[in-house]
This record gives C-alpha cells, structure tokens and sequence, in this order.
C-alpha cells in the first residue's frame, strides 16, 4: 500500500515539475535555415556522395551526425552544415589524384592487418589509413577493398578507383616523378591553410599560389602541393624527434578502451612499425588493458593515486561561474499529444520519468550550492532529446556560450559526442550524466558514468593487490571475458564447467589454499553453475578461507534460489557505480528531498544531485573545472568521481566501490 502511495505522490510531483518546466524553458527551436541544412538520404547514397553533393566533408557530417559513422539508411534525414551550396545548386565534386596516376586497389585477406598491407605496399600506415578512412574507423574485414596510394597521393572515394592490370600499374609506378619539384601533404580534419603552411615553414601566399583550386575551401583527403625543400626539411625534423624518443629509455604503459595501434603511435609520437618492434606481442592486436612499452620522455605513467575530497570547505564566490543543463523533457511533445493526458505519459514514459526524476536531483544540488554561497549561474535547456537526435546544434547556434564553464548532458552517448564536437574548439567542458558507453575521445569530454571494462578492471585490480590464491570458474561461452581477465590479470587459472554447467567438487578442492585467502571469481549467467559451483564452496569453507567474487553483478544472482544467505556467507564481492551511504549529510539529503517531494529519492534522482553538484562544487573552487578534475577526486551522495585523462582525448571516470556481503547483513565497502 505504501508504494503505491509513493507511486501516486511521484506522478501528482511529475505533473508539477511539467508544468514548471513548460512555463520556465523556451524551446529555442529554429529551423535548419541558417547553419544547417536537412539532407533526406536516397536509396544508395553514401555520406561520401553526400558530403561531395553539398561541398562539406565528410567529418563535417560525422560530427553533426555521429550515427551516420555506423552506415545511412534510405530515408534518413541528416544535418548537414549550411556553408555548403544549397541542395539545389549543388554539383558533385570529385577530386581526383594530384599526380594522376591510377591508384591500386586490394581485398584484404584473412589475418591482414594495417601494418601488413602497407609493407607489403612500401607505404606507409598513416597515407593507407588517410585514404581509407571507413575502415580505420570500422576495422578491416575480410575481402574489404582498399585504396593504396602511390607516391603519397590518392582518390579520396574508393568507388572512383579503377582497377587496372596490374602490368599497367606497375608501369604508370615506374613512369611517375620521384624527385620532382613538389611533395605533397594530405588535408586532415581540423587543418587550416594557415596551419599547414606553418607546419612546413611556408606562407599562406605561397601555399595558395601552388594550390589554386583551394582558395576558398580546403576539404580533408585533398592533397597539397608543398615546396619540396621545405617539406624536406621538416621531414627531417620528425625523424629526429622520433629517433631521440626511441633513445632515451622506455616506460609501461596500460591501453585504456578505444585505443588504436595508430592513435597510440600518434600520442607518443613513435611510428607504429616502431612501436610493434618495442611490443611484438602488439602483431596478435592491441587488448585493453595490456602493458606496453613507450619512449619515456612523453610517457604519462605510474601517477600518484588522486586523493579524496570534501571541496565544498573551499567555496569560492569571487569569480561568477556558469553552467548549462541541457535536459530530455520534449515539452513540445508532451503539449502537442491531445490523446494522452500528462498522467497517462507518465505512466508509460520511462525516459520521462527518469528525466524528471534526475532533473528534481538537480535542482536539489542548485539549492545546496546557493546555502554554500556558491557564485554559479544556471542556464538550463529542453534538448528535445531520442536516440536519434536532438535539438543540441540549434540550441548552440540560437544561444551565446561564450560564458559558459561546463555544459552537463545531453543523455544518450551520441548526442553528448555532438555537443562535445560544437563545444570543442571553445574548450568548453561537456559532462556525460548517464552514459556508460566509451564513444569517440573528444578532449573536452567528460565521461561521468565509468565504463564497464574500468568496473571489471577494478575488481581484477582489487584481486591483484591482496596477493592471496585467485582462480576463476568460468563458461566456455565466455571467451571474451576470458580474454579480458587474461589481458589484466597475468597468470590466472581457470576451471571450466561441463556440458551441464557443472564443475566436479575434486577440480575446485585442487586449486584452494589453506594458508591464504581464496578468491574464486565466477563468470557464468547459468544458474545451474551458480547453485553448483556455491555449493560445494560452502562445504569446502569448513577447511578454508573462501570469497565468492563477481566481476559485473547481474539480474542472474538475484533468483529466489540463489538466497542472499548463501552469498553473504561466501563474503560476495563485486564492483559497483554506487555504494549506500549513511553519513549525516547524506541522510540529510534524503529528509529534504523527501520534504520537498512528498518520497525518496530514486536512483535518477541520486544521480541527478551526484553529477550535478560534483560539477557545481567543482566550479566553485579558485582552480578551474579542469585542474580539479585533474588533482582531486571526490565523492557524493551514492558515486565518485575520480577522473583520468585518455591519451586519445577527453576524460573517464574510474571511481568504482569494491562491495561485499557481510555476515551481518550488511553490505560493506571492501577495504
């Protein structure tokens, strides 16, 4: 009955804050007219074909659109930046080889890799992944055909490529200048003119004399013509720098998610080929969580472990601060739908209701900062977000975020990642509430849900630092968490149950130590292995210390017939995002919301106050956002933030709690 009450209160609460919202926010919604233009996809367009027809680039779509990395669709409609040609007047544009030569094309093969086919074409890995962008971005597959520039020149749509004889190939190879008056420099994303004739010790006239044909535009993949002595030089430069760095001694480095061969190359400033010589065991694939070695002098490794800390004794008001709440609600949607009332909704909208709730956790954390004197301005949006989409880009472009210190939201991963590329080049920091996802490394990115490989990490690091007897039970259908454990725990061993899920009680006996502590990880979701593999640890728990541990917790463990008894003598332990807490101000916490709402709060609601807040208090120090996410980690009502910056780009949070199932009752953070 009480929860039922609790329900009826929440939704009258609901109701409330819709009207609340409805009054408070301005849709801002402007039609794409000015900056952007709303391009419907045609049976068997490609974003390449695209991206020609409107005189963008296509990374100029991606950041608008980063589904559209993952493959268009007929029918779908994508955004597309307005200082392109009108649809209408649009003409394709092909550009073509500078060289004119024919560019040869080759179908990988099972096992091929990258750095395989450019040795195999004497060129080098970076002009092959230039002119092949797809699949850098997706990875190889078999029978994929790829474009391989000769003498540092290429098409840039793989379509365009004509396969000649390979007698005619070779022949137009041969016929082709290698000591001619010009080299040539491949447009990247982001490169400007003025960039690239500053890279090379040219200036913007002469670059522009000797390339015509990009007074007005420079579209990424087109290749430049360089003054030959110049490029010659800084050529020399790199080498260099990369042979200084291959010389002055080598550190450890682990490999967060996302990384690539390429992007690692790239951040330590070594050649890949250089870097596979330094790490063999790089030619098998690069796996998170391995250890290679890297030059010293611009290896970030081995920091000291960020301390823990209350910020809010440092509140400063001297310098106003903004944030932006950029928020799911669909206002217009709620007030356009005449067949659903605001109460059906909310009984059948579960995005809206997690973002109601999270937005009351919110406005909870806005009320603490201004008891604590706080000097933040809050500025706060309807996103009009789905899957799909938002209204972000005309919420950019209608609204003046030169005041802006850090924008929180949106919530689905994609949209956060088209925030972060608008947001980029203002250096303003983008925080992701809720997605556990690791997207695209944007450097202003802000990752506040940890991603499962630093929740399963953690616990494999917790295991590591006891140096107690470890072994784990796992289902032959897990090969990739084998991997991973394999990847982060050297020297594991495993036990494997049979075809009925099933493990004999002698295999587990032999691998338990009386003198230490034995940790028993159990990877599987069948409960037949379940109730096996804990039963016989609880009879095997009269002769030796046991401890049951779980690298992800999940809905497997929480059936009827596996009781919370079983598992609390067994001492569970398992990684999470939250921990209960009882201090005085988070019970606190819990009375005022439960004053101001009428009910507890919920998970949302918690997260709302936690991320919230963990930015606002941030803001409030004399340091910026960035130094204290760099220097201290702190910890809110249910989660911490511990911050680490990616070598690729943008930051991730590593605050995980280590829990386990007390004797008591009680569950208990693992020390």
């Amino acid at each position: 009955m009480t929860d039922k009450i609790n329900m009826i209160q929440r939704m009258k609460m609901k109701q409330i804050w819709i009207a609340f919202i409805a009054a408070l926010l301005f849709s801002g919604s402007v039609a794409a007219q000015g900056n952007y233009i709303k391009h419907t996809v045609e049976k068997g367009e490609t974003i390449t074909q695209i991206a020609k027809k409107y005189k963008v680039t296509p990374y100029d779509i991606y950041k608008l659109n980063p589904d559209a990395q993952n493959g268009v669709q007929e029918k779908a409609v994508l955004l597309i930046p307005s200082k392109s040609l009108k649809k209408q007047d649009a003409k394709p544009e092909v550009i073509e080889a500078s060289s004119k030569v024919a560019n040869k094309v080759h179908v990988v093969e099972p096992k091929e890799t990258f750095y395989s086919i450019s040795k195999k074409y004497k060129v080098s890995v970076e002009d092959l992944k230039k002119v092949n962008a797809d699949a850098n971005r997706d990875g190889l597959k078999i029978g994929q055909e790829l474009i391989i520039p000769l003498n540092g020149t290429a098409v840039a749509d793989k379509k365009e490529v004509k396969k000649e004889p390979k007698k005619e190939v070779k022949e137009v190879k041969d016929e082709a200048p290698k000591s001619g008056k010009y080299l040539y420099h491949i447009v990247k994303p982001q490169e400007t003119k003025y960039s690239i004739a500053k890279e090379y010790g040219m200036s913007l006239q002469q670059l522009e004399e000797l390339n015509p044909e990009v007074k007005d535009t420079l579209p990424v993949g087109f290749n430049l013509k360089l003054d030959k002595k110049a490029a010659v030089e800084k050529e020399k430069e790199v080498a260099k720098v990369e042979v200084a760095s291959t010389t002055e001694g080598l550190k450890e480095y682990e490999v967060q998610p996302k990384e690539t061969i390429y992007s690692l190359s790239k951040t330590f400033g070594i050649e890949e080929d250089k870097l596979i010589a330094l790490n063999p065991e790089l030619r098998d694939g690069l796996k998170i969580g391995m250890i290679i070695k890297v030059p010293a002098s611009v290896a970030e490794v081995a920091k000291k472990d960020k301390e823990y800390k209350d910020l809010t004794t440092k509140i400063t008001n001297k310098d106003k601060k903004e944030m932006v709440l950029l928020l799911p609600f669909n206002i217009s949607k709620i007030e356009d739908d005449s067949e659903n009332s605001i109460q059906d909704r909310l009984k059948t909208n579960k995005f809206l209701n997690m973002t109601l709730d999270f937005y009351s956790g919110a406005l909870m954390a806005i009320d603490s900062m201004k008891k604590l004197n706080g000097n933040v301005n809050i500025r706060i949006f309807d996103s009009k977000e789905t899957k799909t989409g938002s209204d972000v880009p005309n919420i950019i472009k209608s609204n003046n975020f030169s005041n802006t210190d850090v924008v929180v939201g949106p919530f689905f991963q994609s949209n956060v990642e088209v925030t972060a590329a608008l947001l980029e080049k203002n250096d303003i920091p983008v925080v992701s509430p809720m997605s556990k996802e690791s997207g695209k490394m944007y450097s202003n990115l802000f990752q506040s849900m940890p991603a499962p490989e630093y929740v399963k990490k953690a616990m494999l690091d917790f295991l590591k630092s006891k140096n107690d007897n470890v072994f784990t039970i796992i289902d032959s259908k897990r090969g990739s968490s084998k991997q991973f454990i394999n990847s982060n725990y050297s020297g594991m061993r495993f036990l494997e149950p049979d075809a009925k899920g099933l493990v004999a009680p002698e295999s587990i006996r032999g691998m338990l130590v009386k003198d230490k502590t034995n940790y028993i990880v159990l990877e599987t979701e069948r409960g037949a292995t379940i109730l096996d593999v804990t039963n016989t640890l609880l009879k095997e728990m009269e002769n030796y210390t046991i401890k049951l541990v779980l690298l992800e917790k999940t809905e497997a463990y929480d059936f009827d017939e596996i009781s919370s008894s079983r598992l609390m003598k067994l001492n569970l332990h398992y990684p999470s995002l939250s921990k209960d807490n009882d201090s005085p101000a988070v019970n606190n916490f819990f009375k005022e919301y439960k004053r101001q709402n009428n009910v507890f709060p919920n998970q949302y609601a918690v997260r709302g106050f936690d991320v919230t807040f963990d930015v606002l208090v941030r803001l409030s120090q004399r340091n910026k956002f960035e130094e204290t996410v760099e220097s201290t980690a702190t910890e809110q009502i249910e989660s911490k933030y511990k911050y680490s910056k990616n070598p690729s780009g943008g930051y991730s949070n590593k605050g995980v709690y280590i829990l386990y199932y007390d004797t008591d009752l009680t569950v208990k953070e693992a020390k």
